[in-house]
Parts: structure tokens; C-alpha cells; sequence
């Protein structure tokens, strides 16, 4: 026995549909779109050049058809166990088994395969069991949703507490007055020069944010004696962008 994806519509069932209730045909469709597929594969026989008949999952097929009608591309495929040729009656042996322990307990409508050997086996399959399976289904996809979203949360918690880059344009027009003055004297700036500079950064990005280094070369000016001279020349910007390329950090 092998496992495989198999498009749905070469797939056929010698139980009848009606044998299920509609709604909880529906629901499980509904779930096997929400979750991308179906959970539990159906046991199938070979028929043909890649068509089947359902051995197993007679309820899970009529739900992938279902759910194939209300997405055809999504639900297009269903995975399946195909079985071999040469272990088939130990397979049917196997199903049976399963079929007989699921009985045990609740009153089921008879729904027969076939062996090899034309022998019936009855299955049973009320609506209280196929609810109490859909509702087990909806229980796996609430929790697991739950778990996304506490992984979500928690990537997010985590991202925000990661500092951030910024560049040293965007430390000109961002970082407050102390903030830029000592950044100017980890640059190389005596503290006179750090607190002139800063405070002329902050009168001009008043004014307007500076859109370039270029354009806080041209526009910061601090005094000295009775000329106004450029607070940072092209050389000591050099300096700064390679000093705050390694620190600065929001």
C-alpha cells in the first residue's frame, strides 16, 4: 500500500452520498478548505489507469467532493492510500478491523464493502459518530489556530524589543538635541564644537528636514568670532558617517 495525492474526480464510491447527513458533509468541506486538505486519507483500490474506488473514508470522500465543488482549484487533489493488487485481501482484512472496533459502542448504518471474495462487511456510521469526528476536527483547528496567533504575538514582541539601524541622515533629523551633541563628540568634536553644531542642526531641521548630507554641509553654520563659518566640513562628515554607521541604533 503506497501513499498518493489523487485528483478527487477520478475517484468513485459504491456508497451512496445519501447515506450521510448534508450538513456534516458540508462542515467537513468547510474544514478541509480552512486547513488545506484532508487529514485523514482515504484507503482506495485501483480501477483502471489512475481511477479508484473508495475501500475506506466513504464519508471523507463525499466530504473532498463537497469541498472540491466549493473550491475547485484548492480542493482539486485528496490524499489516499492506493492499495497493491498483491496485499489487497490482508488490506480488506485491516479495514474491517478498524470498521468492527469503531461499532463497538454506538448503532451504525450498514454500508458494505467488498473483498476479493465477494464477502459484505457491514459498516456503521451514524450521525452522532460523524459529528463527534467534525467536532474533533474543529477542536485541532481552533487550538492550532490559537497557537498561530500566540506565535504571531510572540515574533512580534520579539521584533519590537530588536534596535533598529538608522541611518546618520536620519540621526540628523530624528536624534534630540543631547542626543545628537553626544553622538557629535564620539565623531571627534570638542564639547564647544558638539553643543554649536547640534543646536544649529536643530534650528535648521526646524526650518526643514535636511534632505542630504550634501544639504547639512550647506546649511549648518555655527560662529565664530563675528563670521559664520560651516559646522561640519566634508572631511569631519566622513568621520561622522563612519562612526555612527557602527553605533547608531533606535
Amino acid at each position: 500500500m503506497k501513499f498518493y495525492t489523487v485528483d478527487v474526480k477520478n475517484i468513485s464510491c459504491d456508497v451512496p452520498a445519501s447515506n450521510f447527513s448534508n450538513d456534516a458533509l458540508n462542515s467537513l468541506a468547510d474544514m478541509i478548505i480552512e486547513s488545506g486538505g484532508i487529514i485523514r486519507p482515504l484507503v482506495l483500490k485501483t480501477t483502471g489507469l489512475e481511477t479508484y474506488t473508495v475501500v475506506d473514508g466513504y464519508f471523507e470522500y463525499y466530504a473532498a467532493v463537497r469541498a472540491r465543488e466549493k473550491n475547485p482549484r484548492q480542493c482539486e487533489m485528496v490524499n489516499a492510500f492506493v492499495i497493491s493488487p498483491k496485499n489487497e485481501d490482508e488490506i480488506f482484512k485491516q479495514v474491517a478491523a478498524f470498521r468492527e472496533l469503531a461499532s463497538d459502542n454506538k448503532p451504525e448504518i450498514q454500508t458494505p464493502i467488498k473483498t476479493n471474495n465477494s464477502e459484505s462487511i457491514s459498516k456503521n456510521n451514524d450521525f452522532n459518530l460523524l459529528e463527534k469526528q467534525i467536532n474533533d476536527l474543529r477542536s485541532e483547528l481552533a487550538q492550532e489556530r490559537q497557537e498561530r496567533q500566540k506565535l504571531y504575538e510572540t515574533l512580534k514582541l520579539i521584533e519590537s524589543q530588536i534596535p533598529k539601524q538608522i541611518t546618520p541622515l536620519e540621526a540628523f533629523n530624528t536624534l534630540s538635541l543631547l542626543e545628537l551633541t553626544f553622538r557629535l563628540r564620539t565623531a571627534g568634536f570638542t564639547d564647544k564644537k558638539a553643543v554649536q553644531v547640534a543646536e544649529s542642526l536643530e534650528k535648521e531641521r526646524k526650518k526643514k528636514n535636511f534632505e542630504s548630507l550634501k544639504d547639512i554641509l550647506a546649511r549648518v553654520k555655527i560662529t565664530s568670532g563675528k563670521k559664520q563659518i560651516k559646522g561640519i566640513s566634508s572631511d569631519k562628515m566622513v568621520d561622522i558617517v563612519d562612526s555612527w554607521s557602527r553605533i547608531l541604533f533606535i
